[in-house]
């Protein structure tokens, strides 16, 4: 069997799931992603099955990789970057890996809200520089936290602002009502409710095209003046240029970022520049620990599937055939 691996954290992170894949006996044509169509088309064609993460898997990509193509196996949660609906079409199984990175995302998530607040990233570039300057920052205890999107990663984000005093808003199509009781969480009717009331926004949804640049001007501008965002989502759902003039005029007071539109960005991506932003590569399910989970259940889930056998989280409902 030709496997396509293209997560590079699955690559770079020793654990358990190299011997999986050393055992199945694959052919494994390793590629560092995530990667374009264009290196996709490129590649496939005489691939059996593919262990990939935020590559660009279109109808192009799928009609090229059949009849030979078995199995996709998603390294992560993320499907916005494959084209589901026609995969299903063609009958390929599609499985993922749901509850294995929400305690690293939240974590990260934590970090990014601190650096913010406490200004961390700009002290510590002073002090390297051999210069002791000492900004004033803020605190998060009292601050009103609107969460949009309450799922595994929201939760776990919820749990630790509880911790930290933080004023809870949320957001989600499924409320758990026990849990919202539980942790103080003030249920909205909308994203935009949640989002207009809060000192910071940070974004836990899927990317749609519902979610897709819900973060713009018009939503900006009913934004309490200084809203700090935080995104360990998708970079799309938010319009760049429209964060980028609103960090710029001060009507947004920091953006937090793992994710952007464009990865990695081309050097002159004009949120590398924006004032009071940090941003990191793309590294909030980056642990050693949730890499090991994610990978884990990945190979796992590639090898089932092609046994014929109950993947441990399926995307789609394709019926399953054993390949093996």
């Amino acid at each position: 069997m030709n496997v396509l691996l293209t997560t590079t954290s699955f690559q770079d992170t020793p654990g358990p799931h190299h011997q999986l894949l050393k055992d199945a006996a694959f052919d494994l044509i390793c590629e560092r992603g995530p990667l374009t169509e264009k290196r996709m088309l490129e590649l496939v064609g005489d691939i059996d099955a593919f262990l990939c993460g935020d590559d660009d898997i279109t109808r192009a990509v799928i009609d090229k990789s059949l009849p030979k193509l078995k199995v996709i196996s998603k390294y992560g949660i993320g499907l916005d970057k494959i084209d589901t609906d026609y995969v299903a079409q063609k009958g390929i199984p599609l499985t993922f890996c749901p509850g294995v990175n929400h305690t690293t995302v939240a974590e990260h998530t934590f970090a990014l809200l601190l650096a913010l607040f406490r200004k961390i990233v700009r002290e510590a570039n002073h002090v390297a520089s051999g210069e002791w300057v000492r900004i004033t920052g803020n605190e998060i205890m009292g601050k009103t936290l609107a969460i949009i999107g309450l799922g595994r990663i929201g939760k776990e984000v919820a749990v630790r602002a509880h911790a930290f005093g933080m004023k809870l808003v949320g957001f989600d199509l499924y409320w758990d009502k026990e849990f919202a009781q539980k942790y103080e969480i003030v249920r909205s009717e909308s994203a935009e409710a949640a989002m207009n009331q809060a000192d910071i926004v940070s974004l836990h949804t899927n990317l749609s095209n519902e979610t897709r640049n819900m973060i713009n001007q018009s939503s900006i501008a009913k934004m309490k003046k200084g809203v700090v965002v935080l995104n360990c989502a998708r970079g799309e759902i938010v319009n760049t240029n429209d964060m980028v003039d609103a960090l710029h005029a001060g009507s947004v007071g920091g953006y937090g970022t793992d994710v952007l539109n464009v990865e990695p960005p081309p050097k002159d991506h004009p949120l590398l520049k924006a004032p009071n932003t940090v941003i990191t590569p793309h590294i909030g399910s980056r642990t050693y620990e949730s890499v090991e989970r994610q990978a884990t259940m990945a190979a796992k889930n590639l090898i089932l599937a092609l046994e014929g056998k109950k993947p441990l989280a399926q995307a789609n409902d394709v019926p399953l055939i054993s390949h093996r």
